[in-house]
């Protein structure tokens, strides 16, 4: 292990200790709010920790967490259930079942999953932490920028998300865990991770953008390396297999990333549309829930929903329709204008983000990042601006337009966090283009410094220099306040608001 990597990993542990300290103390303290939330009864007697268990890490349940733990205990019940997919809950009845079997004689199930929310997420966050930052040096082939960056997710302004019971940690860890192995041109291991990330939530299909353009650039580079080192027949021959290898990889890859998504549509379209379930199965409590907020429930004696007459019957665009309202601009309204401030500084690094690549590198944007020459897609220009990191800004652009046309736009700040390096590359890139004290020459705080040092020849970690900051934030530059200001404002306050079912992003 890196001394790098060793420094990410103590920042993150100390950042989820403190996640799960913060919403402890703001729960107990905070009385919740009176929310329309989904609330299903318990229909399980508690067991003599519950209630301790429920003090301690009730504030991870709340909101769609909600869900998460219902499916993890009692299935796809309710037609809304779908909205949320299924490898998160399967991952948390796993561990209920498995790791905290022994506590099943103090802890009901539902006790067991609040407990396996809070190991497996802080775990989850742990390896997607150390998949961020392997991403990043293959990428941005700069340590410095790569570790900055690593240590900026540790405190992400999509905090409470990565800690309650929500998919982000699980979806980022296999993200970033998949475009490393991708980049490093493990194709059918980057496919098998980027699949599994759609089991954990829908925009894992947009990951298919770069399962057809990273085997592009290598492609076109194979073809150069022909056009020069081989002639006549040979050379057709080499250029037709590389093109009709990249069309098996982008087929093949494609069906692989888009399989959970379309069986778990199919298993949707199967328990509605042909349910083999009747209503007296449904335990009472439950089904006096769906009478009284009109949620959908299978019933075989029942006509079939009309989505289930669609020429293509997707139950999940028939939920984000019916049930959150989500639609090409819907949510542009007047009332709507406080959701549109809390996502605008995540926007705001997004459209910061693609402007100074494109003002960097105007002429490889206009190419598609194509068509460049070999030796510098293999020795890039270290940081931000080499031609690697076109896809990725790219993909970040893409996710901010659809979040801000087509989505309840506040979800923006952990749709981008747990879908795409780039909130953390800008950011950390920003900082060391306008912070002095992280400048590589000497400055006159001496401590507070990116660099490793040494002590009688000796290497050691270097100082984490997001701690280093916080002491001098009064003095930093104004990037510097609004960047650390905005990540640890946001860091709190998501603890603060969302444990006690008070509305946040």
């Amino acid at each position: 292990m890196t001394m790098d990597v060793r420094a990410v990993l103590e920042f993150a542990t100390v950042t989820r200790g403190l996640s799960l300290l913060l919403q402890a103390v703001f729960n107990a303290v905070i009385p919740d709010h009176d929310a329309d939330a989904f609330r299903p009864p318990r229909t399980e007697e508690p067991l003599y920790l519950d209630s301790a268990v429920d003090w301690l890490l009730g504030g991870l349940s709340h909101w769609d967490a909600e869900h998460y733990l219902f499916i993890a205990e009692k299935g796809y019940l309710y037609e809304h259930n779908f909205a949320f997919f299924p490898l998160l809950p399967v991952i948390l009845r796993g561990l209920a079942e498995t790791l905290l079997w022994p506590l099943s004689s103090w802890l009901s199930v539902r006790g067991r999953l609040l407990v396996a929310v809070a190991l497996g997420n802080s775990a989850l966050f742990l390896l997607s932490v150390v998949a961020l930052y392997a991403l990043s040096r293959i990428v941005l082939q700069d340590r410095r920028l790569a570790l900055l960056s690593s240590l900026l997710y540790c405190i992400t302004p999509a905090n409470v998300f990565m800690t309650a019971g929500y998919s982000e940690s699980l979806f980022a860890a296999l993200t970033f865990g998949g475009l490393f192995l991708l980049e490093k041109g493990f194709t059918f291991r980057a496919c098998l991770a980027l699949s599994i990330a759609t089991a954990a939530r829908s925009n894992g299909l947009v990951n298919i953008g770069f399962l057809l353009y990273l085997p592009s650039l290598h492609a076109i580079s194979q073809i150069r390396v022909y056009r020069t080192t081989t002639k006549g027949h040979s050379k057709v021959f080499h250029y037709i297999w590389a093109i009709i290898r990249l069309l098996l990889t982008s087929l093949l890859g494609t069906a692989i990333i888009a399989l959970p998504f379309c069986a778990f549509q199919y298993y949707g379209y199967r328990t509605f549309c042909t349910p083999s379930v009747s209503l007296e199965r449904i335990p009472p409590a439950l089904l006096s829930l769906a009478e009284l907020k009109g949620y959908r429930v299978p019933d075989e004696n029942g006509p079939p929903p009309l989505w289930c007459m669609r020429p293509l019957p997707l139950l999940y665009s028939h939920i984000q329709d019916v049930y959150w309202d989500v639609g090409f601009l819907r949510y542009f309204e007047l009332k709507q204008i406080p959701n549109f401030i809390l996502a605008l500084p995540m926007a705001n690094l997004g459209i910061m983000a693609a402007y100074a690549y494109f003002q960097a590198n105007p002429e490889l944007c206009l190419r598609l990042g194509l068509w460049e020459t070999g030796a510098s897609l293999d020795k890039p220009t270290p940081g931000l601006f080499n031609p690697r990191v076109f896809v990725y800004v790219v993909h970040s652009t893409v996710l901010l337009v659809f979040g801000t046309l087509c989505m309840h736009v506040q979800v923006l700040t952990r749709f981008m966090a747990s879908s795409s390096p780039m909130p953390f590359w800008i950011s950390a890139h920003l900082l060391l283009l306008n912070e002095p004290l992280l400048h590589r020459r000497k400055t006159s705080n001496p401590n507070v410094q990116l660099q490793t040092h040494s002590r009688n020849g000796c290497q050691h970690t270097p100082q984490n220099p997001i701690v280093a900051l916080l002491p001098h934030f009064r003095s930093c530059s104004p990037t510097t306040q609004s960047i650390l200001g905005y990540f640890l404002s946001y860091w709190v306050l998501g603890l603060a608001l969302h444990c006690n079912f008070l509305p946040w992003t």
